[in-house]
């Protein structure tokens, strides 16, 4: 039986946006370890307390009128970690998704994947699956969960999904162009992000979304994401909308 109700989400559409508000912020979430350090507690407890950041700043984007939130949660690279932090961090994946599934569709929020599937484990996969299915009539904002993500390979993906449409000969190499290499993407469908933020005071972009915010603006934060709130968010959205976007135009 599918997990999507025939009724209406409880909660309406999302609000309209603030003039100069972006359509798409993603978020780099930085500094749960250096948290619990600070804290004298395991690395896994400030990963505990990141999700409740998580919650916080995702109803903040959506009473902003925010379309899209993509939240870096296990990039590619991450797997390298400690064993035992790595199934930590799967197992809280899961047992989020499980806990939180009702709570977000009472709240109009749609959930999507971002990354690749193999290599995650069952059980996640499962989790994350039936969210993403009890979710996706939701019409508020979308949160897109990127998880076992790496840009790379998902631009290394996208080309060899062309180059297999061109050696089967439906396409040839001159007709590919930029949206139809985006059209094979993970985001494909979805704005590009127009802010890129990053917690902890770190500057790089961590192989994230490197196609999608090529013209984003990034802010970097010193607040490690436990700690960040609405008042952080809110610097940083004022921040965007006094800038000035030219997308390589002048000034």
């Amino acid at each position: 039986m599918s997990l999507v109700s025939t009724t209406q989400p409880v909660a309406s559409s999302l609000p309209p946006r603030a003039e100069g508000m972006p359509r798409h912020v993603a978020i780099i979430m930085d500094g749960n370890g250096r948290w619990a350090a600070a804290q004298g507690l395991p690395r896994l407890m400030g990963h505990q307390k990141g999700v409740a950041t998580v919650r916080t700043v995702t109803e903040a984007c959506a009473v902003r009128g925010i379309e899209v939130l993509t939240l870096y949660s296990f990039s590619s690279e991450n797997w390298s970690r400690a064993a035992e932090e790595v199934e930590g961090l799967m197992g809280l994946a899961r047992i989020q998704l499980a806990v939180q599934r009702t709570e977000l569709r009472k709240n109009n929020v749609r959930v999507l994947h971002l990354g690749r599937r193999e290599g995650l484990p069952t059980q996640v996969l499962e989790e994350l699956d039936k969210t993403v299915s009890a979710t996706a009539a939701c019409t508020g904002i979308t949160l897109v969960a990127a998880l076992n993500y790496g840009s790379r390979a998902e631009i290394v993906d996208a080309a060899r999904e062309l180059a297999k449409r061109v050696a089967e000969g439906g396409l040839a190499p001159q007709e590919i162009t930029e949206s139809m290499f985006a059209s094979c993407l993970g985001t494909a469908g979805l704005p590009d992000p127009d802010l890129v933020i990053r917690t902890a005071g770190e500057m790089r972009l961590s192989n994230y979304l490197l196609w999608q915010a090529s013209y984003a603006e990034f802010i970097s934060v010193p607040t490690l994401w436990p700690d960040f709130n609405e008042d952080d968010l809110s610097r940083a959205l004022e921040d965007f909308r006094r800038r000035t976007r030219t997308f390589g135009g002048r000034r």
